[in-house]
Parts: structure tokens; sequence; C-alpha cells
């Protein structure tokens, strides 16, 4: 591809290839494959003049001026804009109105006569007044007011042109309102979309694993224990309870069966279903769930909230100081230039700005905040509770000793292990089964049907002998099987700091498998970093013994901890921490640590979590790598200092207008154009960026 750099610096890249260089489609597939690249942070293409903008990782400024001189035309390939490119079509949709809308007031004004453009003032006038009027006969004085006040003014004093130009920068703001909607609904559809790439599709002969995109409607999809359903549909075949709460509210499972309904976005929590697919997920109640997002009071910060109420309140002081100037100095044009100051306008602009944009610098990071709310809670809380495995490790566990009790063969054990485990795809018996197979250890299936018991085990018969395997709680408390003195002497022996499942068949013990799974290589600095971020208060929770949870926590500087939880007594936990006035993060990964999860005050799933977490959770990695929390801790805390910061250039600069309108020195007109123009400025400054990049990487 020809193309030429139009702009290099600091891992920043703009290309140009000129027009019909590439369509629309072929831009979106060139950005897909760049963002397919771990050095690429985000990309942006424009077919109109054939541009990429890139931002990148500075040391690999080669290998991506590589692929673009490759690039040729047989290499271009069609695909979906992705969610930068949304927000940037949205960009230039805006900067476009903007500036349309200024040419043509400036050429109307050159070009049209002073009759015309008083008629034209006293009609587009008569929308604001019939809106203030409206509010007044509610008993709302509200910013409406204000304007409705203000342009009547200028309209009695026959200064059409100044009416008119306040009625010019009010749509200017109007504009920037439905921008920062159109934003806001696109942020958030973001978080809330499904996070499936592909599904079981039920064929007659067997089961496929198949791309999301190539499902249609009438197609069966198999959707076992722990996944989210992607699509809506009846089901076919099969029995589950389902967790609705994401569409209903209502907690609790609904049982679903043949020719029931199900949604997309609800969660399979016992059994599986296969449904036959009515709706893809453009069309699915999800999607229409999310055309109603940005009008969710439930998802904005706390400090959105107040912001908007302060902005109300201030409205009626305002008009009150614009009556008392008129009465005290006797002077209409001082009264209308107190009107045209208005603390709320740049209030309630900015603190929405500020929140969206860090939400969306977070997607920067592969972190998905599913609303303001979460981003504050995150950065006020004290207290972090970390799962241990498939969070502090590295989900990648493996089998370091069989350990047989009398009576029964080491590979037996194993073998038997293997073929119990291999129903389910978690980390450990995954780690199982490949250690059966690496040993060369066949296991058919001679059990009955197996039955999964969550963040305890698994159960199901040979013969006629009942075969459980799973914590050491639910070997020995739950299913009471019987372990002599000397047993429980050699099994503390050989297991020592690791982490271990037994296995029992009939009555009796028939060995423990222990399973090391190493902390993550990034952990011990996360948690140093965190600290600094003023988390004081750190505690890992863990279903493995008090051993592995001591020599954990011992490599990674945490100094408390609990051992063999299970997953109510995590939310119990979590509740008495909050009980003690400590805010809470929880950060797990399992369909066990969704009541903690959901207790927490605000709760973040990593990136290979159960579907099950990731619905729960407010926030989610989608990178593997910890340090993002302590990214996110600095993001929402810098977010917050930014929107305090805000107030008093607000506060602080309308103030000034206000004085200079009681005393004469501006005109309503200036009033409202410098008014207008520090709204649009503080609102640029809320787009900026919380952290440089260069600051976490």
């Amino acid at each position: 591809m020809k193309y030429e750099i139009k702009y290099d610096s600091h891992g920043r890249l703009r290309i140009r290839s000129g027009k019909f260089a590439f369509s629309e489609g072929e831009g979106y597939g060139i950005v897909k494959n760049l963002l397919n690249r771990k050095y690429v942070y985000e990309a942006i293409s424009n077919h109109i003049n054939g541009s990429i903008y890139i931002e990148y990782d500075e040391k690999y400024r080669n290998d991506i001026l590589s692929y673009f001189d490759s690039l040729k035309k047989e290499d271009l390939v069609l695909s979906l804009p992705s969610e930068s490119e949304k927000l940037a079509k949205i960009d230039r949709e805006f900067q476009y109105n903007i500036f349309s809308k200024v040419v043509k007031k400036v050429l109307f004004n050159i070009f049209a006569p002073y009759s015309l453009r008083v008629a034209v003032t006293l009609v587009r006038s008569s929308g604001y007044i019939a809106r203030g009027l409206s509010s007044l006969l509610r008993f709302d004085i509200n910013v409406s007011v204000l304007d409705a006040s203000a342009i009547m003014i200028s309209s009695l004093q026959r200064n059409f042109d100044s009416a008119g130009s306040v009625m010019f920068l009010l749509s200017i703001s109007e504009m920037m309102e439905e921008y920062t909607r159109k934003r806001t609904k696109s942020a958030l559809s973001q978080s809330l979309a499904l996070n499936v790439d592909k599904v079981w599709l039920v064929t007659d002969e067997c089961e496929v694993l198949t791309p999301m995109e190539k499902i249609a409607v009438g197609d069966n999809v198999k959707i076992r224990m722990g996944s989210v359903i992607p699509f809506d549909g009846t089901v076919s075949d099969g029995e589950a309870m389902v967790n609705e709460s994401a569409m209903t509210g209502e907690p609790i499972s609904v049982l679903k069966r043949e020719n029931s309904t199900v949604y997309a976005g609800t969660v399979v929590e016992e059994g599986s279903i296969t449904i036959e697919v009515t709706a893809l997920s453009s069309d699915s109640r999800l999607s229409k769930i999310i055309d109603l997002i940005d009008r969710s009071e439930d998802l904005k910060a706390s400090v959105q909230s107040k912001a908007e109420n302060l902005a109300d309140s201030i409205v009626p002081f305002s008009f009150l100081t614009s009556i008392a100037t008129y009465f005290i100095t006797g002077s209409i044009t001082k009264a209308a230039s107190v009107l045209m100051v208005d603390y709320s306008c740049a209030i309630k602009l900015s603190v929405p700005i500020s929140v969206i944009s860090a939400m969306r610098e977070a997607a920067y990071y592969n972190i998905c905040v599913k609303g303001g709310k979460y981003l504050e809670s995150y950065a006020t809380a004290d207290t972090i509770v970390f799962d241990k495995t498939g969070t502090l490790t590295a989900a990648c566990p493996t089998v370091s000793e069989v350990i047989p009790m009398a009576g029964f063969e080491r590979d037996e054990v194993l073998r038997l292990a293997a073929c119990l485990e291999e129903h389910f795809p978690h980390s450990v018996a995954r780690a199982v089964v490949k250690k059966a197979h690496e040993e060369g250890l066949t296991h058919e299936e001679e059990h009955a049907e197996v039955e999964y018991i969550v963040a305890h085990g698994i159960a199901s018969k040979i013969g006629s002998k009942k075969v459980v395997i799973g914590s050491e709680h639910f070997i020995f408390d739950d299913e009471n099987i019987h372990i002599t003195t000397e047993q429980k002497q050699e099994l503390e022996e050989k297991i020592k700091g690791r982490s271990a499942i037994y296995i029992a068949i009939g009555e009796a013990l028939a060995g423990a498998i222990c399973i090391e799974d190493p902390v993550r290589k990034e952990a011990a600095e996360m948690i140093a970093n965190i600290k600094k971020e003023g988390i004081k208060n750190i505690i890992m929770l863990t279903g493995d013994s008090k051993s592995a949870a001591e020599a954990a926590c011992k490599e990674l500087g945490i100094e408390e901890y609990r051992a063999q939880v299970l997953p109510e007594d995590k939310a119990a936990i979590i509740e008495d921490i909050k009980a003690q006035g400590r805010k809470v993060i929880m950060v797990g990964d399992g369909i066990n640590d969704s009541p903690a999860l959901s207790a927490a005050n605000v709760s973040v799933s990593m990136k290979d979590s159960s579907d099950i977490a990731k619905e729960v959770a407010d926030i989610t990695l989608f990178s593997s790598d910890l340090r993002n929390l302590v990214t996110l801790r600095i993001l929402s805390r810098n977010l917050f200092n930014k929107v305090e910061r805000n107030y008093k250039i607000i506060i602080g600069f309308n103030t000034l207008l206000l004085g200079l309108g009681i005393g004469g020195f501006i005109t309503p007109q200036t009033s409202a154009l410098l008014h207008n123009l520090s709204t649009m400025g503080i609102s640029a400054l809320s787009m900026r960026r919380c952290i440089e990049r260069k600051e976490v990487l």
C-alpha cells in the first residue's frame, strides 16, 4: 500500500493513502487486523481520505510500517467497525455539525436582510419561550426559564441580533448534550456487550464449535452450566435453572424446560439446554435494553447525580440575582447579562463527559466498566479481597504428585479422576486430564451421569459404588469419608504447602492429587503498588489448605488470608468487612466467587472468568495482567480529582462573568458568548485523559 506519514510522534501515527485506497468496510478490516497485535492500543480508519490513525507501543513502529508496506489490495477484507471507530464516527459527525452550523450562521448574518433575520429570530424564540412557560406552569424554575427570560428581554429591547446570538449558542449547547448522550449509549453498550466468540452448534451428527456470526435464526445451540445464553431462543431439549437477573432484576433462578423462552445475556446456573435461536444478538432483548441504558439512574456515579441536583438548585438563585440586579441598578441590560450566566449548564455537562471519557479510557487498558458509579466505588474503596486460584495464581495448575491410599493403585486413582474431571472446564480439572494424557492413561467412561457440586467437587457412580472427587471439606465433612490418623499424617507430610483434591470410591479414601498453581509473575508488584494507591487492607480468600494459603501470601506480601473458605462463606466475609465500615473491592474469576462478587461494593472479574462471574461483576479485565487493577485505581482517583478541579473553574469563571455583568462591563450577548465558550472549554477539558498511557505501561 502506498501511503504518506502525516503524523508520527510518541507512539501515535497517522498515515494517509488518499481517496479510494479502501472502502469503509475494508478500513474496518485493516483496523481489526491492527488491533489483533498486542502492541496496538487503538486504531481508527477514515475511508473518505484513506487515513489510518494508530496508537501503539513505540518499540514496534517498524513492525507497523512493515505491515502497511506489505499490504496489497487483494489482502483487504471487509469487517464491522470496532467500538473505537463507532465513537470516532460520533466525534466526526459532531465536529461536522458544529462546523456547518457556524458557517450557516455567519453566511446568514452576512447575506440575509435585517427584516428576514428578525422574523427568523422571533420564530425560533417561540420554542424557547414555550419551554420556559411550560416549566413555570409546573412550578419548576430551571435553565429553560433562564433561557426564555434572557431571549424575551433582548427581544423586548428590540435587540434581535443579541437574541439570535443567544439562541445560536444555546443550540450549540443542545448539540453538545446530544453528543454526550450518544457517547454514553455507545460506551455502556460496549460494557454490556456479550463476550462470546463461539458457541456449540447442534447438528444431526454432533456438536460443532462455531463462530457467533455464522449462527442463523432456527439453528440449535447447546448451552451448558455456567455459560451465558448468547441469543434469544426457545428451549428445544434439556432442563436448566437460568439466572435472569440481567433481564428482570429477580435474583432467583428460573426453571427452563422444553418450549420455554430464554433471553440473551441470562446465565445457565445448573443443568444444560439446547435452544432454537429466534433472534440474533443484534435483535435480542439485551440489545433493546441497551437502548435504555443511557437513561438509567442506577449506573450514574453519585457525583454525577449530585452535580445535576446542584445545577438545578442554583437556577432559582441565578434568577433571583437577575431580579435583584434590575431593582438595584434599574438596568434591564445588566439584569439580562446576569441571566446569561448559568452555572448549571457547565456542571451538568462536564461531570458526565468526565465519567464517560474515563470509562472509554479504561477500555484502552482492556478494562470494561459497566457504569460511572463503579468507578466512584473503586476510587473510594479501602479494602480489596482476592480469590486465590485463577486470580492471584496463573490459573495454569499442574499435577505435581498422585498419592494413592492403601488398596488402590496410583494409575487407577489418576485415571478415574481424569475420567470424572474431563466433563468440567475448570483449570484443576484440565490439569488432571492433561496429566493422565501425558502418562498414556486412557479413561473410557464407565460411570453414570456426573453431578457437579459448586465449589465442592464431583459425584458419580461406578456400578453400585458412589465416586466423589473434590476438596478436603467436601470429601471428609460433607461426604463423611473415613480417614485414619495414619492416612491423615501421611497426606499432611506429602501435601504440605500445596493444594490437593481427594478421591473416594464407595466409603474408602482412594487417594489425593497434589496441585501446584504458581502465583502470577506480576501479582507481587501489583500488591505493592495498590497499597501505595491507598488500599491498605488486602485479603486473600481460598478454598485451599492453610499451608497452601500461607505459602502464597508469603510470596505475594499479603498479611491477611482465610483458608478452606466455602462460596457462601466468601459472601459472608465480604458482608462482615462492609459491616466494619470498609468499602470493599472483590476480585474473582469462578462460579464459586459469584456470591462474593455480588456482595462487594464493587466487583472485578478476570479475563478468563466464568460467564457467571463476568455477568455478576461490575468491572471486567479483558487482559490477564493484574497491574490493570492499579491502573484503574489511578484512573478512577484522577477522574474525581478532575471533577473537583472542574467545579472550581466553573464556579470561579462564572462568578467573574456575573460580577462583570452586574457592573455593566459586558453586554448580555458577550456574557452569553463567554459563558458558552467556557462551557465548551470545560467540556473539552473533561474529555482529556485521566492518566498518561506511558505512566502505566
